[in-house]
């Protein structure tokens, strides 16, 4: 099909990218020897499972078992297309794309063309907005808004703030003017769906969201006039470049520092966010209008060792706390809250008591297990038996949302003593809450799905096919000595004719045979036996061997079907008899070879 990208591309973005320097982007990896470790950027951990053999070029997880190749990594870390990968792999190792149609550069699908597009447009409107804010009568009220907040010149600046002017149609003849089609503008998400001439953002202080690499996505607004039916902030909704809960705000400005300091601050919005930052605090992001995410929390998690949240203090920040609280712990990331005293968000600390408040205020962040404990406290009358109960009994879902055994003791304890109780008795109420939920669960009749896979099991035969994986100088042996027939099992002659299909294409690799299974069972299962080491010695003995069971095998097999035709043939004709001594003769030499 023309236009596809070529094997050699694929071959070669697979071969000479430097896994190590890519995958570093994710993740701390250490070097031992000829492998690289480090904690999985997949999963949370604390101990380093995760490992990459840059000579075989793949990755494997002994924890969580993902694995495969950099293009596999690529695609789950960023969400994208198989591609997609390609080409953002081609780009960084500076590999030019070639297309099954003979031609090469950057060839992008109408929906990439339309995302650069509207990145392309975003970072024109968001930098008219800066220059309506900095330079023009018209955002003069808007700048003194902000600069009243503390936000000082320099901040507006790296952060590109703007303002949207009060007139609706403004924004529309603008971009008309700059050659931008009716068509295209309305489905831009910068005008309203019912009125498309008519501004989605107007008299609003704008913040322009950024994706990870710093390219304007989307924007936010906020009110500056006092109408209470307008809402006090508007976001941009999801678009075909943005998708609201998987970005952070002002992550790309962030990313630096939360890799150095190993933490990162989740604030309630915007202002917040920039008042960190402009404190010196580079480690805020935020959440872009909606409730945190695990795809927010997996874009930081490969780099921190807590988080540190700053929500607000009313009811539904305190919510929010809350439930991040738990999302953090169900992915073993330990959060601390940053408690504000003295008002009510960054913003105004920062401007009534100077930088060193607010940096206070976050060295002093409390633990996440006794922020709860405090809260319940206050929210319990602990003074009676009822009380203690009720407050020990709300805690548990934060001790089930723990990933190790000696954290749920410790806290345990911590919260035994802090409403008094034994903790013999905290510790039963725990188990009798826990062993009656998995009750509910094992009740429920198990529904097995009709696509549910069949797990793959380690015969003799499928090992012999992963032991020539494992040292691919030893394929021609097997390849010399046995045909796809020869092997009984499904799962074992499938892989040998992944194998076979590799060397005819002459991509014979680890990544090029990963890239040819379809089942990811299987691609798992051949990073996993690899890593685990399990064929590093001996293993031309073992392929030999192995080779030698499975001829013996398909003899075997051959030789029962013969004798069941043997058996069952009925000589009447001359001809008859012939083919019957033929058959007899076969078997013998069946027989003599058996021996051997």
């Amino acid at each position: 099909m023309a236009g596809l990208i070529s094997k050699e591309t694929i071959d070669e973005v697979q071969i000479k990218t430097n896994m190590v320097a890519v995958i570093g982007e994710y993740t701390k990896l250490e070097s031992k020897g000829s492998e690289w470790w480090g904690c999985c950027p997949f999963h949370s951990e604390k101990t380093a499972s995760f490992h990459i053999e840059p000579d075989k070029h793949f990755f494997y997880c002994f924890s969580c078992h993902k694995g495969g190749d950099i293009i596999k990594f690529i695609m789950e870390m960023e969400k994208i297309s198989y591609p997609n990968a390609i080409e953002y792999l081609a780009h960084k190792s500076d590999i030019q794309i070639k297309y099954s149609d003979g031609t090469s550069g950057a060839k992008e699908n109408p929906e990439r063309k339309r995302i650069q597009e509207n990145i392309e447009l975003y970072e024109r409107t968001s930098s008219m907005f800066h220059y309506m804010l900095t330079e023009t009568p018209q955002g003069k009220g808007a700048l003194e808004y902000i600069s009243n907040r503390g936000i000082s010149i320099d901040t507006i600046k790296k952060f590109r703030l703007g303002y949207a002017p009060e007139n609706r149609h403004w924004l529309k003849d603008f971009l008309t003017k700059k050659n931008y089609s009716k068509d295209f503008l309305s489905q831009s998400g910068l005008f309203s769906k019912n009125y498309p001439d008519v501004a989605f953002f107007s008299n609003r202080l704008i913040f322009p969201i950024f994706n990870t690499t710093g390219q304007a996505v989307a924007m936010g607004g906020r009110r500056l006039d006092n109408n209470p039916k307008s809402p006090k902030y508007l976001n941009s909704g999801d678009l075909i470049q943005f998708k609201k809960g998987e970005l952070l705000y002002a992550f790309n400005f962030a990313k630096k520092a939360i890799k150095e300091n190993k933490k990162v601050i989740f604030c309630e919005g915007y202002m917040d966010c920039i008042a960190y930052h402009q404190c010196g605090i580079e480690y805020a992001v935020a959440p872009l209008g909606t409730a945190l995410t695990d795809q927010q929390i997996l874009l930081i998690k490969p780099f921190v060792s807590e988080v540190l949240l700053s929500f607000d203090s009313d009811g539904a920040g305190q919510t929010a706390t809350i439930r991040a609280i738990m999302m953090l712990r169900k992915q073993g990331i330990t959060s601390r809250i940053i408690r504000l005293n003295g008002g009510k968000d960054p913003a105004e600390i920062m401007l009534s008591f100077g930088k060193d408040s607010l940096t206070n205020a976050v060295n002093n962040a409390i633990i996440d297990g006794d922020f709860l404990i405090s809260k319940l406290g206050k929210e319990y009358p602990i003074d009676t038996p009822e009380g203690k109960a009720n407050a020990a009994m709300a805690f548990f879902p934060f001790l089930e949302a723990l990933q190790l055994d000696t954290q749920k003791e410790s806290w345990l304890e911590r919260l035994s003593q802090a409403f008094d109780l034994k903790l013999e008795a905290v510790k039963r109420d725990f188990q009798n809450r826990k062993q009656e939920k998995e009750h509910r669960i094992f009740r429920q009749p198990a529904i097995q799905s009709e696509n549910q896979q069949k797990v793959i099991k380690l015969t003799a035969e499928l090992r012999a096919v992963l032991a020539v994986i494992a040292h691919l100088e030893n394929f021609n042996l097997m390849h010399s000595q046995l045909k796809l027939n020869d092997f009984e099992e499904e799962p074992a002659r499938n892989l040998f004719a992944i194998l076979e299909e590799c060397f005819k294409e002459n991509s014979l690799t680890i990544p090029g045979i990963l890239s040819h299974c379809t089942d990811g069972q299987m691609s798992n299962l051949i990073t996993s036996v690899i890593s685990m080491g399990e064929f590093k010695e001996r293993n031309d003995i073992a392929v030999r061997d192995s080779i030698n069971l499975i001829k013996r095998k398909s003899l075997e097999k051959y030789r029962s079907k013969l004798l069941e035709r043997i058996k069952n043939f009925n000589a009447i004709t001359v001809d008859d008899q012939i083919t019957l001594q033929k058959l007899l003769s076969e078997k013998i030499e069946l027989d003599n070879r058996l021996k051997q």
